[in-house]
């Protein structure tokens, strides 16, 4: 058993308590007193945390800045500054709607819509699992939150280096999803589209060329993985794109989810020409809400011989 998973996900162990994990005990208890703070007081306090960490975390608005040039060339470098801030804005409201999603839940009552839940349901009807294609958006957990209010989902996700925070973080995410699958869990990805269940799974990142390929993102090269078409062909799944994005005035936010139809033949015999067609869908979700969007991933890191460094 490697190092990260030699703790169960979610189980409690008495050696949290010792004092290694005090300060991340420390930091839990000030995140539930956060969660129960008026949304007056939380999106000004996500406004100023924001604005220290743009100051403070260079690799990060670095990273964000470059990303935005590339992928926004339109964009004056005025605007790809005031962009720029306002992901870092929209990623610290995120932390606040992940808090309210897991301890205030009733904050997002009447605030929710959503479209195209017909395209999840027809897929059921006929037995198919689904593998819901989003992005790694700035809403974090709210995200699918707003999604469980009216379906039932899994999620992929990475385990914490720290057991401690990944216990806490896999409790808090115990009461949105349905199951929580590790990402190296191959088998059991498929199991569980096997048996129907709806996953929520972002194929936007770059894990390098292992299981991926350069395609076209916002008109640049990037590594992108593949891996969900191997999914789909053991699963006879079907690929449903999802969407969800904060929207309307700040001090009185919206919340929307979008589900689009299925992906028509994924995956094909072309497994290029699949990457440039879930890119596109990524692309034209992210311009939805640009700035909800983690940008502050490096998205054009792998660069082999003949590709023009990003960073």
């Amino acid at each position: 058993m490697s190092k990260k998973h030699q703790y169960e996900p979610g189980k409690f162990y008495w050696s949290f308590l010792l004092p290694k994990y005090w300060g991340v005990w420390i930091a839990i208890i000030l995140f539930m007193l956060l969660a129960i703070l008026p949304w007056a007081i939380q999106h000004r306090l996500a406004a100023l945390l924001a604005n220290a960490a743009f100051n403070k975390l260079k690799s990060r608005r670095e990273t964000t800045i470059r990303n935005l040039e590339v992928c926004f060339p339109e964009w004056s470098h005025k605007q790809v500054l005031e962009k720029s801030k306002q992901v870092f804005v929209d990623q610290m409201i995120g932390v606040f709607e992940t808090l309210n999603a897991w301890y205030s839940p009733q904050w997002f009552k009447n605030r929710m819509t959503i479209d195209g839940l017909e395209h999840i349901t027809q897929a059921q009807q006929q037995g198919k699992g689904i593998l819901l294609l989003g992005t790694h958006s700035t809403l974090l957990d709210a995200g699918g939150y707003l999604c469980g209010q009216f379906l039932k989902l899994d999620v992929v996700y990475r385990p914490q280096n720290n057991p401690l925070l990944d216990m806490l973080i896999y409790r808090g995410r115990a009461t949105i999803y349905k199951a929580q699958i590790d990402h190296d869990n191959m088998r059991g990805l498929i199991r569980h589209l096997k048996e129907g269940d709806a996953i929520w799974y972002s194929p936007d990142q770059d894990f390098g060329l292992k299981q991926g390929v350069m395609a076209p993102f916002f008109g640049t090269p990037a590594a992108t993985v593949t891996a969900h078409r191997r999914l789909l062909k053991m699963s006879k799944a079907v690929a449903i794109p999802l969407y969800f994005y904060r929207d309307g005035d700040i001090k009185d936010p919206k919340y929307h989810v979008l589900i689009e139809p299925v992906v028509d033949l994924l995956p094909s015999d072309d497994e290029l020409n699949d990457a440039i067609r879930v890119n596109k869908i990524i692309e034209n979700q992210i311009r939805i809400a640009p700035t909800q969007y983690m940008w502050f991933h490096r998205r054009f890191k792998t660069r082999p011989e003949g590709y023009e460094k990003i960073y």
